[in-house]
Order: structure tokens, then C-alpha cells, then sequence
């Protein structure tokens, strides 16, 4: 009985191979895809991204409660400028986060979101918001920075959010190691939010 030929073993390890570089190729695309899912349903709480603001405006108020994180390693001081605001269902509204780099070296941030609680996510639409960019912030330095948002009026209707009266729009600021250059220049929104 004879063995397996070289002609079968370089079949075999270029199977390997394709399977290792393939098994590479997904895990590099995980997290782009995972993000694209998150942003197509509303998982986990992600907002949703709204090309201009709503067109129909209900008489239901709803809570917004905002909350601000910061990573342990970004020297930044984040806030919401307002704990709170009443808004109408389908109104367009513009709330406002402060942010104060409180080292003596010029710092880049960006921001994760997510409302809670979750179901909220499809329902959370933001028109422009200072998490589309980086923000890079000077020693001392201190930003308003805003996001314009509306909750669509589908929310009064879907089965798991028309009771809801209140929701939480969270902010986490993490460091960039390496800003996004555009024209020489970090890429940073101006202080009315308006980037990205």
C-alpha cells in the first residue's frame, strides 16, 4: 500500500492554507459587519442615522436622560450640559455635551452610543451629531459639542417601545492613537456639532 503522494499533501496544506487566510478575513470583517448590523436593526440600543429631521410630530413627550462616560486612558472631563429634556415625539431637538481636556497635551476622542433600553435603538434617529467624527480637544481646552436628534414616531406604535416615557442616550468617549488627518488637520466637528 502506498502513502499519500507530495501531489496530495500540497493539496491538503493549500486547503489549510485557504481555510487559515479565510478564517483571517472574517475575523478582520466582524467587527465593520457586526457594526453595520447593530446600525441596520437598532441592536443593542444603536442609534439610527436620519438625513434630515422628522415631518410628523405627535403630542406624546418622552424623557431623554443623557449620560456621560469617559475611557480611564482619554484625560477628559464629559458631560451632558442638560441631565434631561422633555421632548415631543418626532420633534427635532438639539441637546449639547461639554467635554474639557484636562491634560497639558492636545488629545483626540471619539464617542460610542447606544439609548437604552435597547428596543428603543430601530427609533432613535440622530441628523447630525459630534460622534460622526474625532474631536480633538487643546491642553485646557473645553467644547460644546452637539447632537441633533428626533425619537421617530414609530415608536408609539411598536409593540415593544409604545409604553416607554423615558430613554437614556449614553456617550463614551475612547483616545485615538492615530487621528484621521484631513488637509494636514485633525479631523475635528466645530463646537456646534455640526461634523460629520
Amino acid at each position: 500500500m502506498k502513502g499519500p503522494t507530495p501531489q496530495r499533501h500540497g493539496r491538503v496544506a493549500a486547503i489549510c492554507g485557504l481555510l487559515v487566510l479565510s478564517m483571517g478575513g472574517l475575523s478582520f470583517a466582524a467587527v465593520p459587519l457586526y457594526r453595520l448590523y447593530c446600525q441596520v436593526t437598532g441592536y443593542q440600543g444603536t442609534t439610527q442615522r436620519a438625513e434630515k429631521g422628522s415631518d410628523v410630530v405627535l403630542d406624546r413627550v418622552v424623557k431623554v436622560h443623557f449620560d456621560a462616560n469617559v475611557a480611564a486612558e482619554l484625560p477628559w472631563k464629559f458631560e451632558p450640559v442638560q441631565p434631561s429634556l422633555d421632548v415631543k415625539i418626532g420633534e427635532n431637538t438639539l441637546a449639547f455635551y461639554r467635554a474639557t481636556n484636562i491634560s497639558d497635551k492636545p488629545t483626540t476622542g471619539t464617542a460610542i452610543f447606544n439609548v437604552t433600553p435597547d428596543a428603543v435603538g430601530t427609533h432613535f434617529q440622530k441628523v447630525q451629531c459630534f460622534c460622526f467624527t474625532e474631536q480633538r480637544l487643546e491642553p485646557g481646552q473645553s467644547m460644546e459639542m452637539a447632537v441633533s436628534f428626533f425619537v421617530d414616531p414609530a415608536l408609539a406604535t411598536d409593540e415593544e417601545t409604545k409604553q416607554l416615557s423615558e430613554l437614556t442616550l449614553s456617550y463614551s468617549f475612547y483616545p485615538v492613537r492615530t487621528p484621521t488627518k484631513v488637509g494636514g488637520q485633525a479631523a475635528v466637528s466645530n463646537a456646534e456639532g455640526k461634523g460629520g
